[in-house]
C-alpha cells in the first residue's frame, strides 16, 4: 500500500487500492467498467512474423514509462535495437520518445499524436517547447507513409493480444509477481513455438 500511495498525486493517496489476496497486484479499471486486482502484460512483437520478442509484467494500469525498458530488453535479448517501434498512445510520453530516439538506441517512433483540445490547432505541427525528437515525431505522424506503417500494429500487436485472450490469458490462477511473470513467459514461448511451426510450414509451401 505505501508503494501505491506514493504513486498517487498529493491529496489522492486515500484512493490507493491493493488486493488482500495478492499484495503485488494492483486494482485496475477493466474494459467492462469494473475494478479488479490485475497485472498489466506487455508483449513486444516483430511485425514481419508476429513473434514475441519482449515480455513485461507491470503492476500499474498505465503504459507510461514502459517504452524505454521494452526497447532495452529487446536490445539485451538480441543484441540489436529495432529500427522502428510502433506503439499506442499510452507509451508516447515525450521523455520516452526522446530516450529511444537518442543515438544510444536510435529508434524511430510511430505512435498517434494526442488530439489537442483546440480543434484549430494542428496536432502534427511542432510546438516551441518540443525537443527535436518530439517535433520530428509529430511531423512524421502527419505523413501518409507513417499512417501506412502504423497500420501494421493492428495486424501484429493487437492480433497477438487477441490470441492471448483466446488462449485463456484472462484470469490468472497464480499469485505474486514472480509467478505471474512466469505465466507471461510460458505464454510467449508457446506462442512463438506455434508461430515457428506456422512460418516453417508456410516457407515449405512456397518452395
Amino acid at each position: 500500500m505505501p508503494e501505491l500511495e506514493a504513486r498517487k498525486k498529493a491529496g489522492e493517496k486515500d484512493k490507493a487500492r491493493c488486493s488482500t489476496t495478492d499484495p503485488t497486484a494492483t486494482v485496475m479499471k477493466m474494459a467492462d467498467g469494473g475494478f479488479r486486482p490485475a497485472y498489466n502484460f506487455q508483449f513486444a512483437t516483430a511485425t514481419d512474423s508476429q513473434v514475441i520478442v519482449g515480455v513485461g509484467v507491470e503492476t500499474t494500469g498505465s503504459d507510461a514509462g514502459q517504452l524505454v525498458p521494452m526497447v532495452e530488453q529487446v536490445k539485451e535479448r538480441y543484441e540489436i535495437v529495432p529500427a522502428e517501434v510502433l506503439v499506442d498512445g499510452g507509451f508516447a510520453q515525450h521523455d520516452q520518445i526522446e530516450a529511444v530516439s537518442a543515438p544510444e538506441l536510435g529508434c524511430t517512433v510511430y505512435a498517434p499524436v494526442p488530439k489537442p483540445k483546440d480543434p484549430q490547432v494542428d496536432r502534427h505541427a511542432p510546438k516551441p517547447s518540443d525537443s527535436a525528437a518530439v517535433a520530428a515525431w509529430r511531423q512524421r505522424m502527419g505523413t501518409e507513409e507513417a499512417k501506412s506503417i502504423y497500420k501494421e500494429r493492428a495486424a501484429t500487436a493487437e492480433c497477438v493480444h487477441a490470441l492471448a485472450r483466446g488462449r485463456g490469458l484472462i484470469h490468472l490462477l497464480v499469485r505474486g509477481l514472480a509467478k505471474v511473470k512466469a505465466v507471461a513467459l510460458w505464454h510467449a514461448l508457446t506462442h512463438n513455438l506455434l508461430r515457428a511451426a506456422s512460418l516453417r510450414a508456410a516457407s515449405a509451401g512456397t518452395m
